[in-house]
């Protein structure tokens, strides 16, 4: 009976287990909602109470942190259209402007997960992995120390990302899941409009308060301006008032005194006095004098050193307070030869002007006060001094009767000592016109020549050929247009001072050059121009041509040091000036020069039409070449790589080649010269990875076998050209250990640094490397020990001329170095059995036939047996 009750009492029982456990599940869903709820609530109360924007960023902060692990933690928000970071908190990493201090906040939160998420608007959790899948991708760029995991979620605001919520782990034991997403969007979704109307508020204040600072400016400038009106009305007023009593029959007491009155309404004079100096200007008179403490005015009296005195010496107007004038005895600049005339103890301020006649100080006007209440600023100062020049205008018509009966005596004196005047001054006139002649040559001079070299410049030298043109119509005359070599590297390294001593060495010795009839000038920079007048034939300026080159030649010493330079000249000859016109002759010089450049610099070249024609035709195949690109026209021809002991086919080299619809097949030789001369051998070396990458699957590749591509050093000489180059690899859908990349070995000798790190940035792809063209560069064993290399293919002219001992002991020597180093060694431009016998018994078994005896003519890519 009892089992029969446990046997119906079990599945009660189990039954009540999954209710239990369900119910606790929606307790902890519940205890979450409620704590988010909570959070929510806080920071609602948060905004509410927070003082700024930074306190409701802190308590968002401190909220979340309830919620989920938050110590790494920040803040993005859109402005407009940059991102800000108003909030960050990293314990590993500075904040981004002091990690990153020369870079663009913006621009970089734009580039990163941040950018990631507010353009997609979603959530995203992500590891360490994914970053660098997303990397990968080109959809962010890793910034930052790596980090466990990183959840970053937007704040949506009407359909739109204005900021994101950011949290990460550096901690494998911290990590984040769904609950965490779930959470983080559930704040976001909550914080969005409290985040819009606290920058909204914070916003609406700083308005309020400019707003406020404008109109309190505004208000107290106006104040300024009817007091400065009222002022200046005040001032007008006194000025007619004294312009009046200069005109008045008043005695010189009362005018005094009434001018007194006048400067009373304008500023406190209840203690004032005019001083004047004598007509021998050693005696000091006082003709108005008032003061509260006496009414006797001072006695005329010798110069001395009192506060007029100083005035007088000074011709300043001065504010002096009672500390200044202590200051003054003390330093024995008043008082200190006549003490008794200081009566300064109980002045508080002093004010004094100069009084002007006629530009000269001829006395002072000054007022002072006694009491602490009565305090001048530097405005009274100014007022006086403006007033004073009317007072002494009203003086200088007083005294203007003396002074003309002064004037009468003095004229005869005057006349005579002008006479003098006017002899002196005709002499210094034809002095200065004959330096200005002298200086007017001089200008005409440098405006036609150079300044640093003195030659002829280019305005002269036009003129010059103008003329020349003009003036021969039965002789013979040409152009060398001459460009120095190496110059630029003297400016770097030697400095411009140096570099302008060379150019002045380089004039003085192509002057050596020519006859007195010719004409050099410097155009500019380091080129120069010779006009070679009056020819027999083209030899004499071929001659010419090869005394600049050997004089050029010769080393120049600089900084105490021999440095080699150069020249490319281009010679243009006119033999009727009829024909042509002096733009041509100088164009056709310059065309010919950059002729001389391509050819290897330190020549010249004499220009005709078939050489410009000829230019003008690989210009214009440079540009085919560009639209061959974009229009698909290359095709790719594989040349195979074979083992002469099993026959068996080693690897396809893939070469590319252009069916040109007007000169017909170009080569590989000839494509990657135009390509170096159009410097596009990037997108050469890009297409031909592009169409590898189509054509792949269809090649008859045997296990094992490898294609073989190679590429400019470009692509390592630079760090954008490299990461375009992984770029452009990683999107191959074939896999790369069945690639190997060669580089030619000249540039490996130019430049061993950059190939050796572009190595080991290739080499983490996977694909297989190796050195072209080896025997050309000369590069050190050394050198190739320590890269990540794995094939050697020699020079195709090692091929040729390989039955001499001499040749089969250098290719054995080759040979057993490749070995020691462990290289597969293959040797290109194989086009006999013979050469292919005597590889085999000098142990060399890998052989690659030369490509442009393989070319196929059909317009499809193919495979050369």
């Amino acid at each position: 009976m009892l089992k029969d009750t446990r046997r119906f009492m079990t599945p009660d029982v189990s039954s009540l287990e999954k209710r239990v456990s369900r119910l606790r599940r929606l307790a902890t869903k519940f205890k979450r909602a409620e704590s988010a709820q909570n959070a929510l609530l806080e920071i609602s109360n948060i905004a509410n109470e927070a003082g700024s924007m930074e306190d409701f960023y802190q308590g968002i902060h401190l909220h979340l942190k309830k919620l989920i692990p938050a110590d790494n933690f920040y803040i993005s928000l859109k402005n407009q259209d940059q991102l800000e970071l108003p909030f960050f908190l990293d314990e590993k990493d500075a904040h981004p402007t002091e990690l990153y201090p020369n870079s663009n906040l913006s621009d970089m939160l734009k580039r990163g997960l941040t950018g990631y998420v507010l353009r997609t608007q979603k959530p995203l959790l992500c590891d360490e992995a994914t970053a660098e899948r997303l990397a990968a991708e080109g959809e962010i760029e890793n910034l930052g120390s790596p980090c466990h995991q990183w959840l970053g979620v937007p704040i949506i605001r009407n359909g739109l990302a204005i900021g994101a919520l950011v949290v990460q782990s550096y901690k494998s034991e911290v990590s984040y899941g769904e609950t965490e997403v779930e959470l983080m969007v559930f704040i976001c979704h909550h914080i969005a409009g409290v985040l819009e109307r606290l920058r909204h508020h914070e916003q609406l204040e700083q308005a309020i308060q400019q707003r406020t600072q404008e109109l309190s400016q505004a208000y107290d400038k106006l104040k300024q301006e009817v007091y400065e009106r009222r002022r200046a009305e005040r001032l007008q007023r006194s000025l007619f008032e004294i312009a009046d009593l200069a005109t008045s029959n008043l005695d010189m007491h009362d005018f005094y005194v009434e001018l007194h009155q006048i400067i009373s309404h304008l500023l406190p004079a209840n203690n004032c006095y005019i001083a004047l100096l004598d007509h021998t200007s050693t005696i000091l008179e006082f003709p108005f004098y008032v003061s509260q403490l006496s009414s006797m005015p001072p006695a005329p009296r010798p110069l001395k050193d009192g506060l007029v005195e100083y005035l007088l010496r000074n011709c300043k107007p001065v504010l002096l307070a009672q500390k200044d004038i202590r200051h003054l005895i003390k330093q024995g600049e008043i008082y200190s030869k006549a003490p008794d005339l200081n009566h300064t103890q109980t002045m508080q301020q002093w004010i004094g002007v100069p009084l002007r006649i006629q530009g000269e100080v001829v006395g002072a006007l000054a007022i002072y006060s006694f009491s602490m209440d009565q305090k001048y600023q530097f405005k009274d100062l100014e007022l006086l001094t403006f007033v004073s020049q009317h007072i002494a205008t009203a003086i200088e018509r007083k005294l203007a009767t003396e002074t003309l009966k002064r004037s009468n005596e003095e004229l005869e004196d005057m006349v005579q000592e002008r006479t003098a005047e006017l002899a002196q001054t005709n002499h210094e006139l034809q002095k200065e016109i004959s330096q200005r002649r002298t200086i007017e040559q001089k200008l005409i001079h440098d405006a036609k020549h150079d300044s640093l070299t003195g030659l002829p410049n280019r305005q002269m030298f036009m003129e010059r050929l103008t003329e020349t043109f003009e003036s021969r119509h039965f002789y013979k005359f040409a152009l060398l247009f001459i460009d120095l070599d190496r110059f630029k590297m003297i400016n770097d390294t030697l400095g411009h001072l140096e570099g302008d001593h060379f150019l002045i060495e380089t004039a003085k010795r192509l002057n050596t050059c020519i006859r007195d009839q010719d004409l050099l000038a410097r155009l500019g920079g380091d080129e120069f121009v010779i006009l070679l007048d009056n020819l027999y034939n083209t030899g004499d300026a071929k001659e010419v041509a090869e005394r600049i080159l050997y004089e050029l030649s010769r080393p120049f010493e600089l900084s105490g040091q021999l440095f080699n330079s150069g020249a490319s000249i281009g010679i243009s000859l006119c033999e009727d000036p009829r024909q042509t016109s002096s733009e041509t002759l100088l164009r056709d010089a310059d065309t010919a020069m950059y002729m001389a450049k391509t050819r290897g610099k330190g020549c010249y070249v004499v220009f005709d039409e078939k050489s410009h024609q000829q230019m003008m035709h690989d210009l214009t195949l440079e540009n085919e070449l560009r639209q061959a690109f974009e229009s698909r026209q290359l095709q790719l021809q594989y040349v195979p790589v074979q083992d002469l002991n099993s026959n068996k086919l080693v690897a396809l080299d893939a070469k590319p080649y252009w069916q040109h619809p007007q000169h017909g097949v170009l080569n590989y030789r000839q494509l990657t010269q135009l390509a170096e001369q159009a410097n596009l051998q990037l997108e050469l070396d890009r297409y031909v990875i592009e169409l590898l990458n189509d054509e792949f699957a269809t090649l008859p590749l045997e296990q094992g076998a490898l294609v073989h591509i190679c590429l400019s050093s470009q692509h390592l000489t630079y760090k954008h050209a490299l990461r375009n180059l992984q770029n452009c690899l990683g999107s191959c859908r074939f896999a790369l250990d069945r690639l190997c990349i060669f580089f030619n070995e000249i540039s490996l000798a130019r430049d061993h640094d950059n190939h050796a790190i572009g190595f080991e940035t290739l080499k983490e792809l996977g694909v297989s490397l190796g050195i072209a063209d080896y025997g050309s560069g000369y590069s050190s064993i050394l050198t190739l020990s320590f890269l990540p290399i794995s094939c050697l293919k020699l020079e195709a002219e090692l091929a040729n001329g390989i039955q001499g001992a001499r040749h089969r002991r250098l290719l054995a020597a080759i040979r057993r170095s490749a070995e020691s180093l462990q290289l597969q060694l293959i040797a290109d431009g194989v086009n006999s059995a013979e050469q292919q016998q005597t590889l085999q018994q000098l142990g060399i078994y890998k052989v690659q036939c030369a490509a442009e005896t393989l070319l196929p003519h059909a317009q499809s890519s193919s495979i050369c047996a």
